[in-house]
């Protein structure tokens, strides 16, 4: 139901945004490239949009939010936007997960060119935020964290096996056959970002020290400069007043708007 509302909110858009624009119709028949037409124009399309936003935020202070998945980024990210910063395109960054996994951060850090706040993949990831630091003097960071590290583990195996329609966690052929971003995508970042045998993908133990790997060492990295770290739990209470504090911004809700719950999907 969620998902035919956003359709029938985005074809309203669409619409609107069209108002008063000259039309192109292709008229060729069926088999004579017209799919192909339509993908350039859509490349196009966001080939500007992203330019646009890009130009848009020359000069704008950077916020990267580097909390791991499921810990509330999806939730953060809805709210920067409602506060009017443009957020990055969380697939097409996610696409970039083997530059990060060869710590190539060229791209990554050309992307970070399209917005002015980012989320998740690679985002997400050790080593990510040392880059983004070096490359982006003074912008802000902002690590979301769960009331535990099991929390962390328990919310990301739900919603997998939501996402893949499991009643059970996910195994390497799960992963091999999952068609999210591309097939076989989220078995070559499982791959990438965890150290677990192919036969326990999701093995608690490796994954939960990944998780405080990750989060001890963004701490310990700006233990100095507090003033450029938020680390954050979305659902404490007073947690959004101090989102909004920290990246100078009026509050204008009394809390974080709850986002990608596993039970919408």
């Amino acid at each position: 139901m969620i998902r035919q509302i956003k359709r029938a909110l985005r074809s309203t858009l669409n619409g609107v945004q069209c108002t008063g624009k000259q039309k192109i119709f292709c008229i060729g028949r069926n088999k004579t490239g017209t799919t192909s037409l339509a993908k350039a124009f859509r490349q196009i399309k966001r080939a500007l949009r992203s330019t646009l936003n890009g130009v848009q935020c020359t000069g704008k202070q950077k916020i990267f939010c580097i909390g791991r998945n499921k810990t509330g980024t999806t939730s953060l990210a809805k709210a920067l936007r409602d506060l009017g910063i443009i957020v990055a395109k969380q697939r097409a960054a996610e696409l970039l997960i083997h530059d990060w996994s060869r710590r190539d951060f060229r791209r990554i850090l050309r992307f970070c060119h399209t917005a002015q706040a980012f989320q998740d993949i690679p985002f997400s990831l050790p080593y990510t935020f040392q880059a983004l630091d070096m490359r982006f003097p003074g912008s802000k960071f902002i690590l979301t964290t769960r009331d535990s590290p099991d929390q962390w583990y328990h919310s990301l195996i739900s919603f997998h096996k939501k996402l893949f329609g499991l009643d059970k966690v996910p195994d390497y052929n799960d992963l091999k056959n999952a068609t999210f971003n591309s097939l076989g995508w989220m078995l070559e970042a499982n791959r990438a970002i965890y150290q677990t045998p192919d036969d326990d993908l999701y093995n608690r133990e490796i994954m939960i020290n990944h998780y405080k790997f990750h989060n001890q060492s963004v701490m310990e990295y700006f233990h100095h400069r507090p003033n450029d770290l938020l680390v954050l739990n979305v659902a404490e209470k007073g947690a959004y007043a101090n989102f909004c504090e920290f990246i100078g911004k009026p509050c204008t809700r009394k809390e974080f708007p709850w986002e990608n719950k596993t039970e919408d999907i």
